[in-house]
């Protein structure tokens, strides 16, 4: 792992007092490179939380240009940045915060020509695309490259949240196996909304990322904002999916599903 600096031991000083925490989580989080999709009210929220938490290394992939609409959410951005591409704000933002952490740029969407290579590059995501395509490309990447991945969704005051370990955990086909239609500008967004699950998914990856806590594994976390609702429901893989289960193309056995680690 790589060694923290003086500047970095004072900056984290207050998480490292945390039980279970200490030094080597920090370590650990200084060595992790995560990959975060949509890069937006969601994505872009709980890359902020992973950037002020040290983690080393934040690769960012979301296209398009920010939109007006886009600014009662999206925090790392500015109103001067409207018609611009997001992504590039989002990287001068989180480096103006810390420092210390390296922000990539991935100026396009998750695609069946990308998703390998940047899952590959990475020791986890986030899913916070804003489709089930990209997230679905995601999903079966992460599942092939046994790759762990915080998968976070939210739709006006409702919101679900997981982490998927390959080869241990349902992923995002066993949880879904039918894919619902997901209209880009058809549903609503309060921005505490995205953001409080954005909080909840960067605490589930540094969790994953540290050890010192345990994430939802094989739980699926439901959120109703409306009553201040949470609730954990147990989940269970599907032995015929096609992405994981026992006949997907990329099948392996339990003891190299055990090498999936952060």
């Amino acid at each position: 792992m790589i060694d923290l600096t003086p500047s970095e031991v004072e900056r984290y000083s207050r998480q490292m007092m945390l039980p279970n925490f200490g030094e080597t989580a920090q370590k650990r989080l200084k060595s992790a490179t995560v990959l975060v999709t949509g890069v937006g009210g969601l994505g872009g929220t709980a890359a902020l939380y992973l950037a002020v938490a040290g983690v080393g290394r934040l690769i960012l992939v979301r296209g398009g240009d920010l939109r007006l609409d886009d600014m009662n959410r999206q925090i790392l951005m500015t109103d001067d940045w409207v018609g611009k591409p997001r992504v590039f704000k989002a990287k001068e933002t989180l480096e103006a915060i810390n420092p210390n952490v390296i922000v990539e740029t991935i100026h396009d969407y998750i695609t069946p020509d990308n998703v390998d290579g940047l899952v590959q590059s990475a020791d986890m995501a986030l899913d916070c695309a804003h489709n089930f395509s990209e997230r679905n490309l995601l999903n079966e990447a992460c599942v092939k490259w046994r790759k762990p991945m915080v998968e976070a969704a939210m739709d006006g005051m409702e919101a679900y949240l997981t982490t998927i370990i390959p080869g241990v955990t349902p992923c995002l086909s066993c949880l879904f196996p039918e894919k619902p239609e997901w209209d880009l500008r058809g549903f609503s967004v309060l921005g505490a909304v995205s953001g409080t699950l954005a909080c909840l998914t960067a605490l589930e990856a540094v969790k994953l990322i540290t050890g010192f806590s345990q994430p939802l594994l094989s739980q699926l976390l439901t959120i109703d904002l409306h009553r201040m609702e949470f609730a954990k429901r147990r989940s269970y893989r599907d032995r015929e999916c096609p992405v994981c289960g026992n006949n997907a193309p990329w099948r392996y056995s339990h003891a190299e599903s055990t090498k999936c680690e952060v």
